[in-house]
């Protein structure tokens, strides 16, 4: 194919990859790459509205979630990535389904099933709430499984591989415990609760933490029947799911305690939250399963340690019951590192594989690390373009060749630009890599200095005063410019009436759900 051809040209050019055999040292492959003089991206495709991105089983195609549905791609040239399907408004088609679908922030693929979930923050009874299934044996053409598959609860992220579906829970009340993993059998035409695991499992006073949102369950990954469930400022917890109808506790990392926690007041609870310590996002065990790593996102607040953007902590898990700290990569520097501002060089979604780290920083860029010293990661290729770029993960798609990085156009006060990008995993160096020069670090003003909206007045840019516009676990935003209409815009939580790019201000939308609670 198209990509191999590729593939094989660069590795000649390079002389060796970053797949190192036994014996081979990671310096010999830094001093080997000569395949591109500036370190850049091998091609780009635009896709409003992208956030996540994961890649197919064949390694020739990806799958975003956009937002307001879902786009496919085909990048078995990496040169040349081009989308291949892109749908919107999902439940448009849906017999007797008049609710909307949105926020959809993550998408799951695995063997010929798409999982599109949302929406990722709690909305009201005209919304949605639960995933879809795809067929995509043919990716130019994905048909819907089924019925929508109602939850009763938001979902923000997922994980899908088998037949197994872990959905992260976060609804109070419904006589359920808040805070848990459900794990679902998708097998059969009803998908089957096999079972769930809540942090109160393990430690029954964390429902004394008043503010739920302080140890909410915000992903979930599953490597070798251990999944890593990263509970913010509780902790990551490795938990066996072996036996999915009893899953049991086996360790966990954490950078606070429960007491810490409960002596938080109401008036300090945003400075914790999107601060550090704590934060844990996003967490992923290497393909030997002896890696854990956590990414933490997190920006400058009050908080007393709460002091820079947050990063990724390394730990040596190869006894999985006694976690073992490594190492810590600091974030990238920014001029401005509060959530309004815009600047966000924060870690997010990232993968494991091979010994290396394909991490994404949203306004950061991307960076490439080899962890064959676990307690000395080294960066060995990064790429960034903070004017136009804010990925939002980083993902391998050819292992030790390339891989891909989704950038997200829905930062508030960012103007970065929505596209899937597709890397070579080699080691390089970005000539002059781009800086936020223009970027005033006033969140009352663009890159230009031009005066933009704070969401105190109904005729400017909102930044998530209402109050249903959130987002309980990522701060993330919502973009209703990815393709929509304006009809539509009109009755969806997080976006404007207008349909341009309606910012979601997580912190604003969590302290109006706390006063609602």
């Amino acid at each position: 194919m198209q990509r191999r051809a590729l593939l094989r040209s660069v590795a000649g050019a390079c002389g060796v990859g970053i797949g190192l055999g036994p014996g081979v040292s990671s310096g010999s492959a830094v001093a080997a790459s000569t395949a591109q003089e500036s370190y850049e991206p091998l091609g780009s495709v635009p896709v409003d509205g992208a956030c996540e991105v994961v890649v197919g089983d064949d390694r020739d195609t990806a799958y975003l979630a956009t937002v307001n549905g879902f786009a496919t791609v085909d990048v078995s040239d990496p040169a040349d990535p081009q989308v291949l399907a892109d749908r919107r408004f999902l439940l448009e088609d849906v017999e007797n389904e008049d609710r909307s679908f949105t926020e959809i922030l993550d998408v799951e693929v695995s063997g010929d099933r798409l999982i599109v979930p949302g929406p990722a923050n709690p909305g009201g009874t005209d919304v949605f709430h639960g995933f879809l299934q795809y067929d995509v044996n043919d990716p130019a053409n994905p048909m819907l499984i089924g019925d929508p598959v109602e939850t009763g609860y938001h979902l923000h992220n997922c994980f899908f591989e088998g037949d197994r579906l872990y959905l992260p829970r976060n609804e109070v009340g419904q006589n359920r415990r808040p805070n848990a993993v459900e794990i679902y059998d998708l097998s059969e035409d009803d998908p089957e609760l096999l079972g769930e695991w809540s942090l109160l499992d393990h430690e029954p006073r964390w429902d004394d933490v008043t503010n739920h949102f302080l140890w909410y369950l915000h992903d979930v990954t599953v490597h070798d029947d251990i999944a890593v469930l990263p509970f913010w400022n509780a902790g990551t917890y490795l938990v066996d799911v072996s036996d999915p109808s009893d899953p049991t506790y086996v360790s966990h990392v954490s950078d606070t305690s429960l007491e810490e926690q409960l002596e938080i007041s109401d008036a300090e609870m945003m400075d914790y939250y999107t601060g550090l310590p704590g934060n844990d996002h996003y967490g992923a065990l290497d393909d030997t399963g002896s890696i854990l790593a956590v990414g933490r996102e997190a920006w400058v607040t009050d908080a007393p340690e709460a002091d820079r953007h947050g990063g990724i902590d390394l730990y040596d898990v190869s006894d999985s019951e006694n976690p073992v700290h490594a190492a810590t990569i600091d974030a990238p520097e920014t001029p401005n590192g509060a959530y309004e501002a815009g600047q966000w060089t924060t870690s997010h979604n990232f993968e494991l594989h091979d010994g290396h780290l394909y991490s994404s920083w949203y306004r950061g860029g991307v960076k490439l690390y080899d962890l064959s010293t676990l307690e000395d990661p080294e960066e060995i290729a990064a790429w960034r373009d903070p004017s136009v770029a804010a990925f939002w993960t980083a993902r391998v798609l050819e292992p030790s060749a390339t891989f891909v990085a989704s950038s997200t156009s829905i930062l508030p006060n960012a103007g970065t630009e929505g596209a899937l990008y597709v890397f070579a995993s080699e080691a390089g160096e970005q000539v002059d890599p781009p800086s936020f020069e223009g970027d005033t670090g006033d969140p009352s003003e663009d890159a230009d200095g031009n005066e933009t909206g704070t969401g105190n007045d109904g005729n400017e840019t909102d930044t998530g005063n209402d109050e249903n516009e959130s987002d309980p676990g990522d701060n993330e935003t919502a973009d209703a410019d990815a393709g929509a209409e304006e009809s539509e815009s009109d009755s969806t939580p997080g976006f404007t009436a207008t349909g341009a790019a309606g910012v979601v201000g997580g912190t604003l939308a969590l302290e109006a759900w706390r006063r609602r609670r």
